[in-house]
């Protein structure tokens, strides 16, 4: 498949996925052999080897958690009191979250506007 073949979209964190063109009572229909099959013989969709697979790594929880809230990496430092270069590391993985810092994360992970709200007013 050529460049010029190929659509990039753009899905901002928050956004919904554009919906597709699936029969989804055909794949319903479909068992899991079939479905198998037919996964395989999507030439774009090939499933990866060990050796692929070991060089993947995962996101970082830290950025996982600043993209399901929807923010840049700017809006959650400073709605939180973080530095930026402190998450830059955390979700590069060049240092890692010390106990308080993991508790803070932990909390906003559970009520993130309660949290925006009590560190704004200690702002």
């Amino acid at each position: 498949m050529s460049k010029s073949d190929t659509t990039r979209m753009t899905v901002k964190p928050g956004d919904a996925p554009p919906r597709g063109d699936t029969d989804w009572a055909r794949v319903d229909a479909m068992t899991e052999d079939e479905v198998f099959a037919a996964a395989l013989s999507d030439p774009d969709a090939q499933p990866l080897r060990p050796e692929e697979l070991a060089k993947m790594r995962r996101v970082s929880p830290v950025k996982a958690l600043r993209q399901r809230l929807g923010m840049t990496q700017v809006e959650f430092a400073e709605a939180f009191g973080l530095p930026v270069s402190t998450l830059r590391d955390w979700e590069q993985r060049r240092s890692t979250p010390d106990a308080p810092a993991k508790a803070l994360l932990r909390a906003i992970e559970r009520e993130p506007e309660t949290m925006r709200r009590l560190l704004s007013r200690a702002a």
